[in-house]
């Protein structure tokens, strides 16, 4: 009973998080971080412990595929090169750095176990990233770049840490093989989440509940997770595909289950949210705990590590721009204020902590795994370095910068792409016969209001019959060609939702105000 009570307190402090988070300011992931290594001390707080191989099937397959659902595959087309340099490349180069740094510090450590510690460390959080940087008004371009690098590098890391944790285990060494089974491994995972996106559409077009077709969209990123682990491919990966294949399947009739699917995804992501951060702040008290005193004898060796991991990010971007400023790339950083800025997103969060509590306790010949005590602290210490400290200094960061915006250039795309839905919908009451059974100045009303996306039109008059009834079929005339409009303007943005370029976010703040203004249309 305590353990359900602790859960339901910190779903309860989520949401006081929130809000308090908006006061301030503040990203509320740190604010709950922050309360579950405060909560530790408190005297007589129960002990919480969840099984660390249950730590990234819970928390991972909601979060990642609430964040991939803003995405779409033409971001991930046009940013592929990004993508591999940030969300691969990058957790290679940070994994190596640490690693051969770590080896040097810890006597004890072995070159496997100190490459496990290098690829715990390398992913940033993707949903971390995306609660600070929203809330500061970061540029979409920015945080574009860091919702895809997150999306994708726990696969590479998680890939890289199981190889070398097996290979200190036996006592072998890492080999080139890796790469042949991120590779095999990533090929499965797409097929899997092409596979359940598939299934997704299947069902949702079986079954007639719209409660039910929107929880089937909770229950899908756990099967995709854990069929992909089972048959020994990406979990990650196939999550994401899993989410960006169910976004490539929506209709644009699909309204209402769209409005009912955004609102339940948004209270899961919420909560999944808190909810983690704050197990990840009593777990990060009871490493703490358990290493007592020896854990001054470790803080240099960790504040090494924290360093290294800022500093290759920051290197490593500094690199991408000098490159993206001579092929006038502008999907990667181009300026030092915005190197700085993504090297300060770069923040850990559940996979890094997931990682080091599944390290093994001992190896085969029954000794302790190679300096598992110093690995879990220096993880500890570079959550906390990554995830707290750029989270409460960001928003002061970008003031000094002066880099937030104001959302004008959202703002501009959302209104050609609204323009662009007008247009749709005039066509389509042009080419459709229905609005030939409508008097001029009708057709004229009409046009004008769905011009500008205005409510339903609720009254008109025909020539013939009496007054009751002409008011009665025009009613149900405006209705329905409203609706052909409608539907013409959805079918617009969801079809510009795919295109290279387009902002998928923008897309579906537009798509969004028609599917509420089709709700709102009478029966």
């Amino acid at each position: 009973m305590d353990q359900l009570a602790l859960i339901v307190g910190l779903l309860l402090a989520t949401v006081l998080a929130v809000g308090l988070g908006d006061r301030l300011r503040l990203p509320y992931p740190v604010l709950m971080l922050l309360l579950g290594v405060a909560m530790t001390f408190i005297p007589g707080f129960p002990d919480f412990e969840l099984a660390p191989e249950l730590i990234l099937p819970i928390f991972l397959p909601p979060l990642l595929f609430a964040t991939a659902q803003k995405s779409s595959w033409a971001v991930f087309r046009v940013r592929w090169r990004t993508l591999l340099l940030m969300a691969v490349a990058l957790v290679v180069v940070s994994t190596a750095v640490v690693a051969g740094a770590a080896w040097l510090m810890i006597p004890s450590i072995g070159i496997p176990a100190a490459i496990a510690l290098g690829a715990m460390v390398s992913p940033p959080d993707p949903v971390a990233v995306e609660s600070v940087a929203g809330r500061v008004h970061m540029p979409r371009r920015l945080i574009t770049v860091l919702q895809s690098e997150g999306l994708f590098n726990d696969a590479a890391a998680i890939v890289i840490f199981q190889a070398a944790v097996g290979a200190s285990v036996s006592s072998t060494k890492v080999g080139a093989d890796v790469v042949a089974l991120f590779v095999e491994g990533a090929a499965l995972a797409v097929i899997v989440g092409i596979a359940m996106g598939w299934l997704t559409r299947l069902i949702t077009m079986l079954v007639t509940s719209m409660v039910a077709r929107s929880a089937v969209t909770l229950v899908v990123p756990f099967a995709a997770y854990i069929l992909a682990e089972e048959l020994h491919a990406s979990g990650v990966i196939a999550v994401v595909v899993t989410a960006l294949e169910t976004q490539r399947h929506a209709r644009p009739q699909d309204a209402a289950e769209r409005v009912t699917r955004t609102a339940f995804w948004d209270v899961v992501e919420l909560l999944a949210t808190g909810l983690a951060f704050g197990l990840v702040g009593l777990e990060i008290h009871h490493v703490i705990e358990t290493e007592g005193e020896a854990i001054f004898g470790m803080v240099g060796v960790a504040l090494v590590v924290c360093v290294l991991v800022f500093a290759v990010r920051f290197a490593w971007l500094g690199l991408l721009a000098i490159g993206a400023r001579k092929r006038k790339n502008v999907l990667q950083p181009t300026s030092a204020k915005e190197v700085l800025i993504l090297t300060w997103c770069g923040m850990r969060g559940l996979a890094t902590l997931a990682l080091a509590l599944a390290l093994p306790l001992t190896i085969a010949d029954g000794s302790e795994f190679p300096a598992r005590h110093e690995i879990l602290v220096i993880a500890c210490a570079v959550l906390l370095a990554t995830l707290v400290l750029p989270g409460l200094t960001l928003p002061w960061l970008m003031r000094v910068l002066k880099a937030s915006e104001d959302g004008s250039h959202e703002k501009h795309a959302a209104r050609l792409l609204a323009k662009r839905a007008q247009n749709a919908a005039i066509s389509a009451l042009k080419e459709h016969e229905l609005i030939k059974e409508l008097p001029a100045d009708k057709v004229a009303m009409v046009k004008e209001k769905m011009s500008h996306l205005h409510a339903e039109l609720m009254d008109g008059t025909l020539k013939g019959g009496s007054e009751a009834e002409n008011r009665k079929r025009g009613r149900e005339l405006a209705i329905a060609v409203q609706t052909i409009a409608l539907d013409a303007a959805r079918q617009e943005v969801v079809t510009a939702r795919g295109e290279p370029g387009m902002d998928p976010e923008v897309a579906d703040r537009v798509l969004r105000q028609l599917d509420l203004r089709t709700m709102a249309m009478p029966d």
